[in-house]
């Protein structure tokens, strides 16, 4: 499953396969449906605070350096997935980016993603 988005004036596209969570762990030597489960959690605990929650919600649902971590390390391994002219670290990708914060505005549409690419689109046997 592929999808494209737009970080700063670039078009990227985003590959997500049943090879994703291989890659993850060989490349960062982590679970990338934990990782994935852990970053979809605090992104509705922090979403939920900024709509209503109270000051002290807000302070605590923040995102952590970890969460953006995976984020960032999913981003660059679906764009380098799909075959992306990307530089060989996350680290140097974020760095030839325009601006710091062009690539969090997506952390939905790489959820989405994802979310997509666990369906299961085979039908059971047994009813």
């Amino acid at each position: 499953m592929t999808q494209k988005i737009t970080i700063g004036e670039r078009e990227y596209t985003l590959k997500c396969s049943a090879l994703l969570p291989r890659l993850y762990r060989a490349k960062f030597g982590r679970d990338l449906v934990v990782d994935m489960q852990k970053l979809r959690n605090a992104l509705t605990a922090a979403t939920k605070a900024a709509e209503g929650g109270t000051d002290e919600d807000k302070r605590e649902a923040q995102l952590t350096a970890l969460d953006l971590t995976i984020f960032e390390n999913v981003a660059w391994l679906m764009l380098w997935h799909a075959g992306e002219d990307v530089p060989d670290n996350p680290d140097d990708w974020l760095d030839s980016l325009d601006g710091p914060f062009s690539v969090y505005e997506h952390l939905p549409e790489i959820l989405s993603l994802w979310t997509a690419g666990q369906r299961t689109t085979s039908t059971p046997r047994k009813k």
